[in-house]
């Protein structure tokens, strides 16, 4: 069963100290990177695709074609097939998408969805059973998917996700919890799905790698990531 680390970041449009995320994303050695507010205006895909290089890193899909979410990879991982799939507008409120791949990694075949779901509550909770509807047709067997939930363990959506799927976290904590710790109460509103036939290794913030510092997670952005290491059965 292939290992495979997935690493989920909400990097807010690269505004902040990107070598720093750069460092960050660097000392997960990922296989995938689900980033959510990608650069999305003026040069965006040149933005994307230095952070990508500077973190030994490719640009899968996403970007301004997801409205923020993208997926970059390393090059262990083969393409399939990518799509960027945009979500119905609700006039006034900020466009939402998914970023998403079918990819190969060691033999594992396995389905990716990037989210950034919306912060009003209702919508949010239609754009879980959208991400659940993606998932399911997908057409493959194993798939992960991770985000920006805009939403607490607790909450209706959330728990929606993790009626089906299995909360990466919840299932195997390793490293840090809470994702968001700009205010208080720190909560957890970043997290990694996995279908169920994934097993679930460690999952969590990772405070404790070596090369990542407390200065550069605080310099990165205003999320901390979440960071997923998974055993993905091989196709058979």
């Amino acid at each position: 069963m292939p290992v495979v680390k997935v690493l989920s970041y909400n990097i807010r449009s690269m505004r902040d100290d990107t070598a720093a995320l750069a460092r960050i994303i660097t000392a997960c050695d990922p296989d995938l990177v689900l980033v959510q507010e990608a650069p999305r205006f003026f040069r965006w895909r040149k933005k994307l695709a230095r952070l990508a290089s500077a973190s030994g890193q490719v640009i899968l899909t996403g970007g301004a074609t997801a409205a923020g979410p993208a997926i970059l990879c390393n090059l262990r991982v083969t393409v399939e097939r990518t799509e960027d799939v945009l979500l119905p507008l609700t006039p006034g409120r900020h466009r939402r998408g998914f970023a998403t791949a079918v990819v190969d990694i060691a033999g594992a075949r396995l389905g990716v969805v990037s989210c950034h779901l919306s912060l009003q509550q209702d919508e949010r909770y239609e754009q879980a059973g959208m991400l659940l509807d993606r998932l399911a047709g997908m057409g493959v067997e194993h798939a992960v998917a991770g985000g920006d939930l805009n939403d607490r363990p607790e909450g209706r959506t959330f728990r929606r996700l993790a009626a089906d799927l299995q909360d990466c976290w919840a299932v195997n904590p390793q490293g840090g919890e809470h994702t968001w710790t700009r205010d208080e109460p720190h909560r957890r509103i970043d997290a990694i799905f996995a279908t169920k036939g994934i097993e679930v290794l460690g999952c969590g913030v990772p405070t404790d790698l070596p090369g990542i510092t407390a200065t550069d997670l605080r310099a990165a952005t205003d999320h901390l990531p979440v960071l997923a290491t998974l055993d993905v059965p091989a196709a058979s």
